[in-house]
Parts: structure tokens; C-alpha cells; sequence
């Protein structure tokens, strides 16, 4: 493996698609980002896909490329390389490593791709360069348009069977709450998502200044102490200090690590969730989990992406598509 050689990362969400080149070191060297046309039909999503794929080809940087790895959001099958994205319809059991594989400069360079969900692939990067570093058991959770996680137990990166450990946005904390696009009800994305902290404040009579219905705009008015919106906040951070006791109750954390664009918001999510957590966290083992900020922003997501990738290969487990040997 050259020192010099750089990860492809892709970071597939249900707003943009991100992709990076990324080095050794974790450093993202390059990127570039295209809007997900979610609600279009699965070739329109591969489009986008493939469209990133060709910006990053056309970078200089692509010569040092030895593998792809792929962040997608989920649910994921690892082993089989499809992906079935909840806030992406068209795309059920979609086949994306076999479709990123066909990509004419992977194929041409017989890459290895190397697919996570995009919350383990957070995770990855937070416990290789960022707040989760040196922590034996966390959590790790992105709170965006939906709610995802991934655990780092006994120090690794654990991303179970198919991808999809740690899966906390679609446990239910509300046992008569809404249905959700995954099936259940009740979940935490419903309650604690940017879209579900926008959607309850709109229904409970909150109005912005201008045309702005978003998480960003809900946390401006809780800044001015809108007491509809402080209360959206209240409820996002409840449901999620629930979610990470129960994990906690299960796996005995030391943190949990908080990354996502509705992390602006910044204390008006992290100061109710603290002390909701006092609450829920009430067993002897589950006090104290210190609860932080991601550091690594926005560049997670692909550096976690390159983080999967450059994981050896667990015994039995085939390559998906062949790893190149030789780097021009």
C-alpha cells in the first residue's frame, strides 16, 4: 500500500452527495457536492451519483486513488452491497456498490468498493480523528434530516452483520408517535430530526419572519426566545437523551458524540439533552456519559467513507470488486 495513495469517498444522503479524495491521514484534500434528487427514479439518483464520481475523476488527485469508499444513508447491506434509503424511495435493495463498480474509471482501475451506512461511517471518522478518539465504548449520532448512529465498542468501529448496528433513529420513543417512512412509529427521527423539529414547531404554531420553515430558522426564534420553538428543541433533545440511556442500558457507554447540521444549534439541543439525560440515565453504569460536540463537521461523513475503505478485509469476507495493485 503506497503512503501517498488517496481513498475516493462518497457521502450519499437524501439532500446532497458529497465526494472527497482523502488521504492516510485523514486529511480531505478535495471536494466537491451535487443536490440528491431524492424523490426521482433510482437512474436519476445513480446520475447524481455518477456525476460526483466523474468531478472527482477529473481532479489531478485521481491518479493516487487506490479504492472508493462509500457512506450511504440507510438501512445498508454491507454484504450485499445494496442500500435502501429511507428518505430515498426509488431506491430499494439497490444494487450501488455493483452500479459504482461499472463506473468507467473504477472499473478501468479495478478498485475496491467499499460500502457503510453513512452514520458508521461517522463514526469512523470521529474515532479515528475527532471527539470519539480514545473512547473504548461511545455512541456516535448524526442528527440532520434524519437521525442515524453508530457504536464504537471495546475500540472498534462495531457496524454488525450487515451495516446497520446502531441503527438509533428508528427505535421508537414514542409509543403512539407518527408513522415513519420505515415502517414503525414513533421513532426518534420523527421526534429529533431538522424535519421533525421544523414539522412540530409549524403544527404547534410557530411562524417564521420570512418563508424559511427549517430547523435553522426554528432555532433563530428559540434564540429570541420563542417559546413554541424552545419547546421543539426540548422535545428533539428529550427523545434523544432517551435514546442514548436505553443504548447506554445495553452497552455501558463512556460518550456520546453529536455531529449534523442541526448540532448549530448548539445549546439549545445539547442543554436540554444533558439534562434529560440526568432522567433517563438513572442506573449506576449509565451516569456520567459525557455528552460532546462531532468535531470533524461536515468533513465526517467522507472521511469516514475513507475510513471503511482503508479497514482490512475481515477473513471470509469477499471483495467486492477486486482491489487494484498497481497505482500509475
Amino acid at each position: 500500500m503506497r503512503s501517498d495513495a488517496l481513498v475516493a469517498a462518497l457521502d450519499i444522503g437524501g439532500t446532497k452527495i458529497a465526494g472527497g479524495l482523502v488521504d492516510r491521514a485523514g486529511t480531505l484534500l478535495h471536494e466537491v457536492q451535487v443536490p440528491t434528487p431524492a424523490k426521482a427514479e433510482a437512474a436519476q439518483v445513480l446520475g447524481a451519483v455518477r456525476a460526483v464520481l466523474d468531478l472527482l475523476v477529473a481532479h489531478e488527485g485521481w491518479r493516487a486513488v487506490d479504492r472508493v469508499g462509500v457512506g450511504s444513508a440507510g438501512p445498508v447491506d454491507t454484504v450485499a452491497g445494496t442500500v435502501s434509503p429511507v428518505n430515498i424511495p426509488a431506491w430499494r435493495d439497490y444494487p450501488l456498490v455493483a452500479r459504482m463498480a461499472a463506473h468507467p474509471a473504477v472499473a478501468v482501475g479495478r478498485l475496491r468498493v467499499v460500502l457503510g451506512g453513512d452514520a458508521v461511517a461517522m463514526t469512523a471518522a470521529e474515532h479515528w480523528a475527532g471527539a470519539a478518539r480514545g473512547f473504548s465504548h461511545a455512541l456516535c449520532l448524526v442528527v440532520s434530516t434524519g437521525v442515524g448512529a453508530g457504536l464504537v465498542l471495546h475500540g472498534e468501529v462495531h457496524a454488525g452483520a450487515t451495516g446497520n448496528a446502531g441503527h438509533l433513529g428508528h427505535i421508537t420513543v414514542d409509543l403512539d408517535g407518527d408513522p415513519c417512512p420505515c415502517g414503525s412509529r414513533g421513532c426518534l427521527e420523527r421526534v429529533a430530526s431538522g424535519t421533525a423539529i421544523a414539522a412540530w414547531a409549524s403544527g404547534h404554531g410557530w411562524r417564521p419572519e420570512g418563508d424559511d420553515t427549517s430547523a435553522a430558522a426554528v432555532a433563530a426564534s428559540a434564540r429570541a426566545g420563542d417559546p413554541v420553538a424552545l419547546a421543539a428543541f426540548d422535545r428533539a433533545g428529550r427523545a434523544l437523551a432517551a435514546g442514548i440511556a436505553a443504548t447506554a442500558t445495553l452497552v455501558e457507554l463512556e460518550a456520546a458524540i453529536l455531529g449534523g447540521g442541526v448540532l448549530r444549534a448548539g445549546e439549545l439541543l445539547l442543554d436540554p439533552l444533558r439534562r434529560h439525560l440526568r432522567t433517563y440515565a438513572a442506573l449506576p453504569f449509565t451516569r456520567g456519559i459525557q455528552i460532546l460536540p462531532a468535531a470533524l463537521g461536515t468533513r465526517a461523513g467522507l472521511v469516514g467513507a475513507a475510513a471503511l475503505a482503508l479497514r482490512p478485509i475481515p477473513a471470509g469476507e469477499p471483495e467486492l470488486t477486486p482491489l487494484r495493485r498497481d497505482v500509475p
